[in-house]
């Protein structure tokens, strides 16, 4: 048996582990996107580094497009095979692969516009809505805590992961040759403190562990509140300086996060009288949708839902459907709040807010989470004075903020906490995933103080015998 890392390898992004078994059969472990690697994105998504119609089995951790994304592009290139997730995932992934799919094609007429002009030949997208459709028809869906079998000699077993609804660590168990092997794979950690999900589960004992390491070098800052700090900067935003607070957000996860908050600040009675729109529709459609899961959700929101029946609604919420209505949100004269996709800002609706807006001082761009280094928010969150979007060039004169404490990742104590119930005697290799390089290197150093002698950091393409 092998494994290859053809995605997040030494990068955060674009999760693909690829098993081959003895007897030819191969389990692909996620299916991302790239996202935010500057000029690299569109080769990396370009190629898969193996043959597609060769996957026999997709098993999918959760539904961020940067570990399912690529999936439509999969079954484009041939795969037929069964796709294994959680319920959740697989109704996320619905409407979030619809959705990739549409800001697919509606980025690429803006781009072919302009190249067009330019006397340039036209992008392509990855895939279309009909790619996107076709891979929902395979999906087979698992509870948490039922090992399943996958074929004679392979299952698989869903742990919460703790990181959006439906995500889950996933677990094989391989039998070849009369020897079991267990392996393990994170997906992303979320974290012990989270404001809405439970904590993630312990897992059974594992012989190879695949784990991310986004914040393997950092610990989240939990001494200024988030409800605190996003009133702060909608307060000198929207009322000293008059402008627009703009909030890139992913729309599964850090999008219902915000809305707890600010829903938070409106029960406290804190809430200034602001507009604050949502424009994304996928964050509506999410928004509902993990409303479906309230007994995935921790015991003090189940609690704060006993006299509030609905933690992500308050006075002045606006969701935004068309693009029209997202147009016109650029000429309001009215300060306000504008909460839109994607969290990088590197794709959908928020760059256009951002293009819009980024050249007056009165406004503000607030990042809240990751953002890869090279993407639009990496950018602006490196203080860079430039920035290109859509192929021009714009000076930053906007504020540029940031709340670092917000974060749906685990920082290294959860990652730590999250392997605790593993002897590391007994594990034989560590792979680090998902996270940047040098930050991997620092992880594994304390992972290696803590029993684990075995650390890998593997490249993208490498490939591991188990």
């Amino acid at each position: 048996m092998k494994i290859a890392f053809h995605g997040a390898a030494r990068t955060v992004t674009g999760s693909k582990h690829l098993i081959t078994l003895q007897n030819g059969k191969h389990i692909l472990l996620d299916c991302g996107l790239f996202q935010g690697m500057g000029r690299e994105t569109e080769a990396l998504n370009s190629e898969f580094g193996f043959d597609a119609a060769t996957v026999d089995y997709l098993v999918l951790s959760h539904a961020h497009i940067d570990h399912c994304g690529l999936i439509p592009k999969l079954v484009k290139e041939g795969f037929k095979g069964i796709i294994f997730s959680t319920p959740a995932t697989k109704e996320l992934g619905g409407i979030l692969l619809e959705d990739s799919a549409a800001i697919q094609r509606d980025d690429t007429r803006f781009i072919n516009k302009k190249r067009a002009r330019q006397g340039l030949p036209p992008y392509e997208p990855l895939y279309d809505l009909e790619d996107a459709a076709k891979a929902m028809e395979l999906f087979t869906t698992v509870n948490y805590g039922e090992w399943i079998k996958i074929e004679e000699g392979a299952e698989v077993l869903f742990t919460d992961a703790g990181h959006i609804i439906g995500s889950a660590a996933v677990h094989l168990r391989i039998t070849e040759n009369s020897k079991t092997t267990h392996i393990s794979f994170s997906g992303d950690v979320g974290r012990y403190t989270d404001e809405i999900l439970r904590s993630p589960e312990v897992f059974p004992q594992a012989d190879y562990i695949l784990l991310e390491s986004t914040y393997g070098n950092r610990l989240h800052d939990e001494v200024n509140g988030t409800a605190d700090l996003l009133l702060q900067w909608i307060q000198k935003t929207c009322f000293e300086k008059k402008g627009k607070l703009i909030i890139p957000a992913f729309s599964v996860g850090r999008t219902q996060e915000l809305l707890y908050f600010l829903n938070q600040l409106e029960l406290e009675n804190r809430l200034p009288n602001v507009p604050v729109y949502v424009d994304s529709p996928l964050s509506m459609e999410a928004t509902e949708l993990l409303k479906k899961y309230p007994q995935y959700f921790n015991k003090v929101i189940r609690k704060i839902m006993q006299s509030d029946s609905d933690p992500f609604d308050f006075k002045g919420l606006n969701f935004i459907k068309t693009v029209e209505e997202s147009k016109r949100l650029n000429d309001l004269p009215q300060p306000c709040v504008i909460i839109s996709a994607s969290g990088m800002a590197d794709a959908g609706r928020v760059k256009h807010h951002i293009m819009n807006n980024i050249n007056n001082a009165k406004n503000t761009i607030l990042l809240v989470g990751y953002c890869e280094p090279r993407s639009l928010g990496g950018r602006l969150m490196n203080g860079e004075k430039e920035v290109k979007i859509y192929g021009d060039w714009y000076k930053v004169i906007a504020e540029v903020g940031q709340v670092k404490n917000m974060s749906a990742h685990g920082d290294y104590d959860d990652l730590c906490q999250f392997i605790a119930c593993q002897d590391p005697k007994q594990v034989k290799a560590l792979f680090l995933v998902h996270g940047e390089y040098d930050v991997q290197q620092e992880f594994a150093e304390r992972l290696r103080k803590k029993g684990y002698n075995s650390v890998i950091i593997p490249e993208r393409h490498s490939e591991t015998a188990l």
